[in-house]
């Protein structure tokens, strides 16, 4: 990955955190995503013992694992501190109206890619757009198969590179610094999950539009999800009145039955830990063993 593209970890948590008390609010497209991931596990017959839910959030998600799997074990990680103390408060409410869930939520503030966890420990790890925060995609899959139990079920959801393309393309009329994020294509993550020790991983892609007023009410949108520019090649300081103008005025040449399009590239996924390469013992080779 470029430098200029690489994620400053502590913006991200930083941002994250400050936006954990207007998140929900914003979050439309995270909870419709989440909703259509949940659309495919009904397809997935399979009942973990430990879910690990790797980028929780405010936990919308989590909720409904509990809902679907009472009998797990369950576990909410995220990597913003701000936003687990913001999930706990309605895990406690949700339990009123469902009081079927047999064991308590847990909750770890972490890094997906440096996961707190013991091998082999975890039955199904679910994430909901959070990859696309993680710098090194091949050491993240590494980890989720290191915790992984065998033939355990990773399930995700993440961007690809169309991804505001709107709001890149407007950004790359003014200068050449990075505004969006890079967002990695759909082959490429299916390639690291096979390299990566998982069965052949199921994936498929779809794009949603959210429609805008102006400009900025999707950076608003953005900022109110925590979803800031974290990049380490991103412009330092504010945009200029001039600068902004003109980003403005190229966004505006979108603009289709007085609304402007903010496209987003889903993917979704999920995989199958593969057991441990076995060492294939041949006739050959025990013959050798046993002359030696």
């Amino acid at each position: 990955m470029s430098e200029d593209y690489r994620l400053d970890k502590r913006q991200l948590r930083n941002a994250f955190g400050r936006a954990a008390t207007t998140y929900d609010q914003a979050a439309v497209l995270q909870r419709e995503i989440s909703d259509r991931m949940f659309s495919r596990l009904d397809y997935i017959k399979y009942a973990p013992d430990t879910i690990l839910d790797a980028g929780s959030g405010t936990g919308y998600g989590t909720q409904k694992l509990s809902v679907r799997y009472p009998d797990s074990r369950l576990v909410a990680m995220d990597i913003a501190w701000a936003m687990l103390q913001h999930a706990q408060p309605i895990a406690t409410g949700w339990r009123r109206f469902w009081p079927f869930q047999k064991k308590q939520i847990q909750y770890l503030c972490a890094d997906m890619e440096r996961l707190p966890v013991k091998d082999e420990s975890v039955g199904m790890i679910w994430s909901n757009l959070a990859l696309q925060w993680c710098n090194d995609l091949d050491k993240t899959f590494c980890e989720v198969n290191r915790v992984l139990k065998t033939d355990g079920l990773f399930m995700f959801s993440t961007f690809g590179p169309d991804t505001l393309q709107e709001l890149r393309q407007a950004f790359g009329h003014v200068d050449a610094s990075v505004h969006v994020n890079r967002f990695i294509d759909m082959h490429d993550i299916g390639d690291l999950l096979v390299h990566n020790r998982f069965a052949t991983p199921v994936m498929d892609m779809e794009y949603i539009t959210l429609t805008y007023d102006d400009v900025m009410r999707v950076m608003r949108d953005l900022k109110a999800i925590g979803a800031h520019n974290v990049a380490q090649g991103r412009r330092q300081g504010l945009t200029g009145k001039m600068r902004w103008k003109k980003v403005i005025e190229r966004y505006e040449t979108l603009r289709s039955k007085g609304k402007l399009p903010a496209t987003f590239e889903v993917i979704y996924g999920h995989a199958w830990k593969l057991p441990p390469k076995q060492s294939v013992i041949t006739p050959e080779i025990r013959k050798q063993i046993i002359m030696s």
